[in-house]
């Protein structure tokens, strides 16, 4: 035969990459392995798919397997008998191919690659040309004939296997990470330079060893469960994470773990691929992340729960709800006892001494006291922290400090950090965390100081708040009526209550207020106002318009002329442009600044007990209510108009005759208005509630304040309740005198004799000579006819009345002049005496006190006496 010289190789001691696999996985076989067991499916011969066939001593084929047929594609009928050199080898190559068959039947191995041409495919194409990698091995018949025996493989399969060996090797001893090959039994079959280079020793000394010589017990039995899992459900875990050591290190280190089935070329699971890499620093920086991400929440749940309300202990329970369980086991918040009292400075504080109050405790661990001192302290009891203690220190120096954990204590880690504000120690926090958690770090301090810096700035501006706040209320509780008001011909009853009084929490003063004056003739204003806003300025502004309606009330003028003048005093309340701002205000609502303007809204009343006929002026505020015997109640209508200090409009009067035993009642929008019900809802609640109102007045307003308890808690209330008690008949005297000088005899003779009805004589000399007095100054300097009126109820009142509108005037005589002294002498004798304008001119007046058995009535001789 001659030699094929394309591409052939020959060799003495052929192997190659698959035999050599293939022994290497023979030799690796466990001892107690059966020597001669049968091939499994996926050993390499089935991966590789050898051919084979035999020569007989002619040179022809005489036996011809199943895996040649698939690959030349010859039946073994046909292809026995056929010389493979004619059946295999292009022309041009088989003189060649009969020189190298006959070497090998003379005796000599060969090997080399021969072209062969491929079947026709199953479509009916034809085949092409294809490499045979053959080995050829000579050998005997029975006979003792020289005969050979090929073996062929497909070259395509073979560098496919090279290539795969070849990235397979890259992958493995290249990878950054450690990997591992583990056999079924779960033992390391082999490890690259990377796994070596962590657990120590070479590549080949880890081979045979298990999970448990590289990890901790509990966490070995889960990471081979979990392969034991992946061999038999043949899923993939990714991201395992895997806690343990480096082999002489004590440094706990963290790794990332793949694991998925390995399968042979026939996809026979032969074990389990492990990929793994150090994950430590990522893990550490994940927890920095973390914590960063749960400092900033923490933070801004403080900045957004931490000061929503005025109170100090509240403020102090808002900071522990947002630290427990988010940042620690246990805190406490101490605040100076000095602070709490209202002092400016508590005494002590320089050195941390001072006494502090316990306000707030929080915990996250049930039935467990704090005991980060050591001594326990409960909420609400007063205590120090002795000189040279952490506390103490950190009181001293405005720094965090950290405290000891006592002996057998629940905690581990305490922070005792100052809570300063304005550069000024309110208090003191302690924050800690119980056996099992992590010790706070320098980060975890730092947010420890934060948080208490922006509770402390919420607790000094409560402190101050209460500080205004109760210096606007006593300022305020001054200027409303001292005890129950008292009036001619009405039955008085009120109420007054802060904002939030009937919710518990802090009371934040207001502009509301009410006020009785009684008024000359048994007459009496009611009044209720309500400057907007709240807080020190509004009670400021309430207690400068209060004192204006008094002032006004004692001139004597119509209601709405007490408005308007009081708009007035609204407007040049603010600053000196009060005025200019609040013109503006109305007329320009949008462009004005009402920042500096007094707006308040008030509704004035006048009462004359005689006639039972009330006068009333609105100035923006709710209507009054009147209730009559035997009807339902009813808002009146009286024109609101423009609110005090906006200006421009007059304001309307309206006058109302109020029948014996009728309610009325003048109230503020906090009674019937609130953020969760309308205007109109209250209203309607308040005058429903007037269902009983010959009950007593006392009662009548417990009951309205009870019936509208939902609608009202964030405004301040007053309420104004009055029953007209008319002055009765026979309490009056009334005469019209003609203009002559006999009606000052018939003045004297009327007086006496009423006084004498109503049994009065000791006041008839006194009351005799100031009626001659007034009758007199009528008659010489007023007009028309004159009306003499004596009213009898608490006080003796008599009233002279004339059409002429020139007011009396007091003035000081000379010792050498005649007249010149009457006013003064009213002024000697009475308890108090004034005049006043009416629609027909004016009327003059003065008042006696009703003998009472102490105090006696003045001898009208020696004020005469004392005159000169």
């Amino acid at each position: 035969m001659s030699e094929i010289p394309a591409k052939a190789t020959e060799s003495e001691d052929p192997s190659d990459g698959a035999r050599t696999e293939a022994a290497g996985a023979f030799m690796e076989m466990p001892p107690s392995d059966a020597l001669w067991q049968s091939s499994p499916p996926g050993s390499i011969y089935d991966y590789i798919k050898v051919a084979s066939f035999s020569i007989g001593p002619d040179g022809l084929v005489d036996q011809w397997s199943l895996r040649a047929e698939s690959l030349f594609g010859i039946p073994p009928a046909r292809a026995v008998g056929m010389d493979p050199i004619e059946a295999f080898i292009d022309p041009d190559l088989r003189e060649r191919g009969q020189r190298k068959m006959a070497e090998i039947l003379d005796g000599r191995e060969w090997t080399g690659v021969v072209p062969f041409r491929l079947p026709d495919t199953a479509d009916g194409g034809r085949g092409g040309r294809g490499l045979a990698e053959v080995y050829v091995m000579p050998t005997r018949t029975e006979d003792g004939d020289k005969a050979a025996v090929c073996i062929v493989v497909d070259v395509r399969v073979l560098r496919r296997i090279e290539t795969d060996l070849a990235a397979s090797q890259a992958i493995f001893g290249q990878s950054p990470f450690g990997f591992l090959l583990i056999d079924p039994d779960l033992r390391v079959r082999r490890a690259n330079q990377r796994f070596a280079s962590v657990f120590g020793g070479t590549p080949d000394d880890h081979r045979g060893r298990g999970v448990h010589d590289y990890l901790p017990r509990g966490e070995a039995e889960r990471v081979a469960a979990t392969m034991r899992r992946v061999l038999e459900t043949g899923d993939s875990i990714t991201d395992m994470h895997v806690t343990g050591f480096r082999p002489g290190s004590d440094e706990r280190r963290h790794w990332s773990v793949n694991l998925y089935r390995v399968h042979s070329g026939t996809g026979s699971p032969i074990g389990i691929a492990w990929l793994g890499t150090d994950i430590t620093s990522r893990r550490a920086a994940a927890r920095e992340a973390a914590a960063a991400r749960r400092n900033l929440a923490l933070l801004n749940e403080a900045g957004a729960r931490i000061g929503n309300s005025l109170d100090l202990e509240t403020t102090a329970r808002e900071l522990l709800d947002v630290v427990v369980p988010g940042f620690c086991d246990l805190a406490t918040v101490d605040l100076y006892q000095g602070l709490l009292v209202g002092d400016q400075t508590p005494q002590g504080l320089a050195d941390g001494s001072a006494e502090l109050r316990r306000v707030a405790f929080a915990s996250a661990v049930s039935d467990a006291p704090f005991a980060g001192t050591g001594d326990p302290v409960t909420v609400g009891a007063v205590h120090h922290y002795p000189f040279n203690s952490p506390c103490a220190d950190a009181l001293r120096t405005a720094r965090p400090q950290t405290v000891p954990a006592a002996e057998g204590a629940l905690v581990q880690s305490t922070l005792a950090v100052p809570m300063v504000a304005h550069d000024t120690v309110v208090g003191l926090a302690q924050f800690s965390r119980t056996k099992g958690s992590e010790p706070f770090g320098e980060r975890d301090r730092d947010l420890a100081v934060e948080l208490a810096a922006r509770a402390a700035v919420c607790i000094d501006n409560a402190r101050l708040y209460r500080r205004e706040h109760e210096r606007a209320l006593i300022l305020q509780r001054s200027l409303l009526p001292p005890g129950d008001p008292v009036a001619s011909g009405l039955d008085i009853a009120c109420r007054y209550l802060p904002g939030n009084a009937s919710t518990g929490r802090p009371s934040e003063v207001g502009g509301d207020w009410f006020d009785v004056i009684e008024l000359p003739g048994h007459r009496t204003a009611l009044v209720v106002g309500d400057v907007m806003g709240r807080g020190l300025r509004a009670a400021v502004a309430m207690g400068e318009l209060r004192t204006a309606v008094r002032t006004l009330a004692q001139l004597d003028l119509e209601p709405a002329e007490v408005l308007s003048q009081l708009d007035e005093i609204a407007r040049g309340l603010g600053t000196p442009g009060g005025i200019q701002q609040a013109t503006r205000a109305a007329r320009r609502p949008r462009e004005a600044d009402l920042s500096e303007v007094y707006l308040a809204t008030c509704v004035y009343a006048v009462y004359d007990s005689v006639t039972r006929r009330c006068t009333f002026a609105n100035a923006g505020h709710l209507p009054p209510v009147l209730v009559e015997p035997g009807e339902s109640a009813l808002m009146l209508d009286v024109p609101p108009g423009l609110p005090l200090g906006v200006g421009g409009e007059p304001f309307e009067e309206v006058e109302v005759e109020l029948p014996e035993g009728a309610l009325l009642a003048l109230y503020t929008d906090g009674l019937v208005e609130s953020r969760d019900h309308p205007l109109d809802e209250g209203l309607q609640a308040f005058v429903g509630a007037l269902t009983d109102p010959a009950r007593p007045l006392e009662d009548v307003c417990d009951q309205v304040l009870h019936t509208l308890d939902s609608h009202h808690g964030e405004d301040d209330i007053a309420l104004l309740m009055a029953r007209v008690q008319g002055l009765p008949a026979e309490s009056v005297g009334d005469w019209t005198l003609p203009r002559e000088p006999r009606s000052v005899g018939r003045a004297r003779e009327y007086a006496r004799a009423q006084l004498l009805g109503w049994g009065l004589e000791p006041l008839v000399d006194t009351t005799e000579l100031l009626v001659s007095e007034l009758v007199t100054n009528a008659l010489r300097y007023g007009e028309g006819e004159i009306r003499l009126r004596l009213l009898l109820d608490r006080t003796l009142v008599c009233e002279v009345w004339d059409s002429g509108l020139v007011q009396p005037r007091r003035r000081r005589a000379r010792d050498t002049d005649e007249g010149g002294r009457g006013l003064q002498l009213v002024g000697l004798l009475s308890a108090a005496w004034g005049s006043r304008r009416t629609h027909r001119g004016k009327t003059v007046w003065f008042e006696l006190p009703l003998p009472d058995g102490e105090n006696g009535v003045r001898d009208p001789a020696e004020a005469l006496l004392s005159l000169f």
